[in-house]
């Protein structure tokens, strides 16, 4: 089978004829029809230092993922059935530790990735543990099922907290910020503002439903209040950069007791006012992954349920691209001025 892979330590990946992978008692296997480009494959392409200290190659990558399934184990339950279509949750867990055993296996502390620490679905056949394997309706556009993974990091940050009628900060337009701009819109918020240093990724967000975009290279947030007619500042914080600058700015223009869930990942540690925090009784929580798997029904619910918010989610992938052709894929990605990038594996 064609299988994208890191071959050995060091910059690029390389295109390969891989064994099929073999389907044990508890897992699936699954015919991939499309994959999305994440940040994490960036990294692991280009090597970086995060890279090197995660990665053990050889390794096939990729985690954002749907397709049909074309083996079932002997132990798997009747729920996943050969030809189902699914879509692919990327974190295997343990099943065993304190936290799996009590229900709250998104904090699993020997989580696996797929595509990072176990072959991952850029490949014609992936094979993960049934449990993982998120059955999908079948008309389902293949596209919005390869965006699941993504969208359920932009679900479990945004949904946080009741966002009816509140003013909702958005920092960092990627796809994923994108994605939580459609949420925070489809879940009742007042106004949600979306900042970004990308023209092109603030144009989606304001497709996506962003009240007022700002580009905070050349303008601050405290002037999108102002022209919101808003008196006294966010009520719910999405941070989606990793920027000690957004995060600095994003607390500078938050209400007394507002709330900000953190999902950007910062390349280096850095300082914050944690004064403003005490005093101005501001909560900050960490977010990780999607919640397994309430996350999936509340996105699935979502999606099933407004036709608009299901074109919101679609709006933001700008490139598809056949498999063979992924460097086109890859730099398209990295150049920064895209939202998400599809490759085609059928």
């Amino acid at each position: 089978m064609r299988a994208l892979a890191k071959l050995r330590p060091g910059p690029g990946l390389e295109l390969i004829d891989a064994p099929e992978p073999e389907c044990g008692p508890d897992q699936v296997k699954i015919r991939v029809l499309r994959a999305g480009l994440c940040g994490t494959d960036l990294h692991l392409e280009a090597w970086d230092d995060w890279a090197a200290s995660i990665v053990q190659p050889p390794l096939i990558l990729g985690h954002e993922f749907y397709g049909e399934v074309v083996q079932v184990g002997a132990d798997v339950p009747d729920r996943v059935r050969v030809r189902h279509r699914v879509s692919g949750e990327g974190h295997v867990v343990c099943g065993h530790c304190r936290n799996c055993r009590a229900g709250r296996r998104h904090v699993c502390i020997n989580t696996q990735g797929i595509g990072v620490n176990r072959h991952g679905a850029f490949a014609d056949y992936v094979v993960i543990p049934a449990d993982n394997a998120w059955v999908q309706p079948d008309d389902l556009d293949p596209d919005l099922g390869a965006l699941f993974d993504p969208l359920g990091n932009a679900t479990h940050t945004a949904l946080q907290w009741p966002m009816v009628g509140e003013d909702v900060l958005v920092t960092g337009c990627g796809p994923i910020g994108i994605m939580a701009v459609a949420i925070a819109r489809h879940a009742g918020a007042r106004y949600v503002v979306a900042t970004e240093v990308s023209r092109a990724r603030l144009d989606l967000a304001a497709a996506a439903g962003a009240d007022f975009v700002v580009d905070v290279s050349k303008q601050r947030i405290r002037e999108a209040q102002r022209d919101l007619g808003m008196r006294e500042g966010f009520d719910i914080g999405l941070e989606m950069s990793g920027s000690a600058l957004a995060v600095r700015e994003m607390i500078d223009n938050l209400n007394h007791g507002g709330r900000v869930a953190m999902l950007g990942l910062p390349s280096d540690t850095y300082s914050i006012d944690w004064g403003k925090v005490v005093t101005h009784m501001l909560t900050i929580k960490g977010i990780y992954g999607r919640e397994m798997y309430d996350t999936w029904y509340a996105m699935s619910a979502m999606l099933a349920s407004s036709q608009r918010l299901r074109e919101a989610v679609t709006s933001v992938i700008t490139h598809r691209v056949v498999a063979d052709d992924w460097p086109e894929a890859f730099a398209a990605a990295r150049s920064g001025r895209c939202g998400k990038v599809i490759l085609d594996w059928s």
